[in-house]
């Protein structure tokens, strides 16, 4: 008997919840039977699954062929590169070998033939053999065909779906660990080059350092807030691509390697062979599908199929800049946003739904296809702005009611920007978690109650915490809380016991100071790296004048002028003024890493030494 069910885990930057086999740790599915499958319904499953995710592709693609007959096609510019080839893959060391396998979880793969743990604490010996491989990988332009092999997991795509359902299931490829060692040697080497071409979107913010959910979101709420200075309500819309990892077209991706990216000789051809002649099974229990060719798309889970994925949809963002629209992708996530005056609504709804057109079209001509059924739309404002709001909202042809909220990055929206329903949404998470650490608190010893508090509820109160900046006192209060209730039961108090002087002794800073913390930290990022350009942009440095006075030996940031308290929570006003209010040692941190120590030790401080945090 194979058991199968689902439980959640955090994937990366995003920090959402995906869902695969194991065990069942999410309120939703505590009065839900586990499911059983024996070995004969095993033997059908991984067929089932295999024809689906097959026959899936194919009915997309069927479905671009159609659209594509049907349409007049719009030509599309393509764009030059300007900027020196990639030719040749350069040499790698044991050395880079020996930092990446340290890097890596010691999380095995099925294909594994050794246990990546082994891999790990033998790094010494095995590093020179890897290094020797990927040297002949990339001087003959080959990649492996034994490690182009994957194993496919099916995870549902959101919680609470019917399991029963193949369709509400997505594919993962599970590859080996050699194979992500070779990419990530690869990637090494790819990634600078196509970042810093010109053609590379700057509004991509996925797999990128310094760039995060977290500053994407920042960036679209920081034109949503300012725009209301203006009085004008913002229409955001989230566009959902089809199976979009998975319908890349390889001769159109290489192409664009080459024309926009500069991407030639040995480096291209082993792109090429990288991507092409794939293959993949679905294995339950003991059973295993037959291995299906892979004819389309970059693997969901592989080391260089992210980077590959931004690089091919790249172009979609000079596309969208030139109907005057703002946009922002995560990956294959993408949002266009319009800032509108309440008397020129009709007109701005008009002219995004030809954006939208255009974009559906430009996917449909690279292969992928834009469901707009699926897409989400919003308004985002003020309250009087929103009385002008919009009912629904036309995106590629297809006519949809405005949400009262969405769900972005991991973030719910709603149209005040409140966060109410995201703050419930993480004070329920973190309770359940809670009460179940707390059944087994007193068999746990305190340094391993403290670190799965830590992951648990801290890494939940800390996700894109930043952009809860100047939310109402009550919402703080209902996290802090939580982060209350959590000290309680790492120290094993009674619920009766302050909670100021458990935070203190377990050197937790309180939800307020976390969000000063966020915003210090995002801001000296920015300002020490220039990176994402689209927050540095925001800001600018300027030294006060008058050399008698003190702040005057630190450079501070222009706070700008905000019209109203719900512009104030923009991120060019809230990142100068927090920034501004810090010590100058503060300030003027050699490394990030001192920054984090000294930022931290003066907002513990200011938490607990002059006893400012109120008792919750």
């Amino acid at each position: 008997m194979v058991e199968v069910y689902p439980h959640t885990k955090l994937d990366g930057n995003r920090k959402n919840f995906l869902w695969t086999y194991g065990r069942t740790d999410t309120p939703e599915f505590q009065s839900k039977p586990r499911q059983f499958y024996d070995d004969s319904e095993c033997a059908h499953l991984i067929s089932a699954f295999s024809d689906f995710f097959t026959n899936k592709l194919q009915t997309i693609r069927d479905t671009i062929g159609a659209a594509l007959k049907s349409c007049t096609l719009q030509q599309f510019r393509d764009r030059d590169y300007d900027g020196q080839p990639l030719a040749i893959l350069q040499p790698v060391t044991a050395g880079d070998v020996m930092k990446i396998l340290a890097s890596m979880p010691a999380k095995s793969s099925p294909l594994d033939i050794m246990p990546t743990s082994l891999l790990k604490q033998c790094a010494d010996v095995f590093s020179p053999v890897i290094a020797r491989l990927a040297n002949l990988s990339f001087t003959q332009g080959l990649f492996p065909q034994r490690y182009k092999l994957a194993q496919v997991l099916p995870l549902l795509k959101k919680p609470g779906l019917d399991r029963a359902v193949l369709a509400n299931y997505r594919p993962i490829s599970n590859l080996s660990t050699i194979s992500k060692v070779l990419e990530r040697l690869a990637l090494q080497q790819f990634r600078p080059h196509l970042l810093s071409s010109s053609n590379f979107d700057t509004h991509q913010s996925a797999y990128r350092a310094g760039h995060s959910t977290e500053t994407a979101l920042l960036e679209v709420f920081n034109r949503v807030f300012s725009a209301t200075t203006d009085k004008k309500l913002t229409v955001l819309v989230g566009l959902d691509i089809s199976s979009a990892f998975d319908m890349i077209d390889h001769n159109i991706l290489l192409s664009r390697l080459h024309g926009e990216f500069g991407v030639t000789g040995t480096a291209l051809a082993w792109l090429q062979s990288y991507i092409s002649n794939r293959s993949q099974f679905v294995k339950l229990g003991r059973h295993s599908s037959a291995p299906v060719s892979c004819t389309s798309g970059v693997p969901q889970g592989s080391v260089l199929g992210p980077i590959l994925f931004a690089t091919y949809t790249s172009p979609i963002g000079d596309l969208i800049r030139s109907f005057g629209i703002q946009h922002h992708q995560f990956a294959d996530d993408t949002q266009v946003h319009l800032a509108l005056r309440s008397c020129d609504i009709q007109n701005g709804l008009t002219l995004l739904a030809d954006c939208t057109a255009a974009i559906k079209q430009w996917y449909l001509v690279n292969g992928l296809l834009l469901n707009a059924n699926k897409s989400e739309a919003i308004c985002l404002g003020t309250s009087s702005q929103l009385r002008a709001a919009t009912d629904t909202v036309t995106v590629a042809g297809t006519t949809l009611p405005v949400s009262e909220e969405i769900r972005s990055l991991g973030v719910i929206i709603d149209r005040r920007l409140t966060f109410e329903s995201h703050i419930s949404g993480v004070v329920k998470s973190c309770n359940y978690h809670l009460r179940a650490l707390q059944h087994i608190r007193h068999l746990l010893p305190f340094s391993t109650a403290q670190t799965l508090a830590c992951s648990l509820i801290m890494s939940r109160l800390d996700y894109c915490n930043a952009v809860l900046y100047g939310c109402k006192a009550g919402a703080i209060g209902r996290l802090q809380r939580v982060q209350n209730y959590a000290a309680r039961v790492v120290t094993q108090s009674n619920r009766y016991t302050p909670s100021q002087p458990l935070l203190q002794s377990l050197h937790w800073l309180p939800v307020q100071q976390r969000l000063v913390y966020k915003t210090a930290l995002i801001t000296y990022k920015v300002i020490t790296t220039s990176t994402p350009s689209y927050l540095s942009d925001l800001l600018a440095v300027h030294i006060p004048a008058g050399p008698t006075r003190r702040s005057s030996t630190r450079p501070l940031l222009t706070v700008p002028y905000v019209a109203s308290n719900f512009a104030r929570r923009s991120f060019c006003f809230v990142s100068p003024t927090v920034w501004n209010s810090l010590p100058s040692d503060v300030q003027s941190s050699p490394s990030q890493a001192t920054f984090k120590s000294r930022l931290k030790t003066h907002l513990f401080n200011i938490a607990f030494a002059f006893n400012d945090q109120p008792e919750l």
